[in-house]
């Protein structure tokens, strides 16, 4: 996976937990918990379609790297290479 795959598929999965979010407005480097005013659910909920769209087991010690498009995007490609 490359790093533009990995980023749509993480605003994709930030989208179905999420479908009226302007995931357009996120910079690389934003907190997207904080700007999209996600709740400890969403997050979680967030989590699960990352790992099912991209096959990607995420364990719990994984999540702190889940907080931004970039360390997610980051995340996805060095786990599947």
């Amino acid at each position: 996976m490359n790093r533009t795959d990995a980023l749509d598929m993480v605003r994709e999965s930030i989208s179905t937990v999420i479908p009226d979010a302007d995931v357009t407005v996120l910079g690389p480097d934003d907190a997207f918990r904080d700007v999209l005013e996600m709740d400890s659910l969403d997050f979680l909920s967030f989590v699960e379609a990352l790992s099912e769209r991209s096959g990607v087991r995420i364990d719990d010690e994984d999540t702190t790297r889940l907080t931004t498009l970039a360390g997610s995007a980051d995340f996805l490609v060095a786990r599947t290479q």
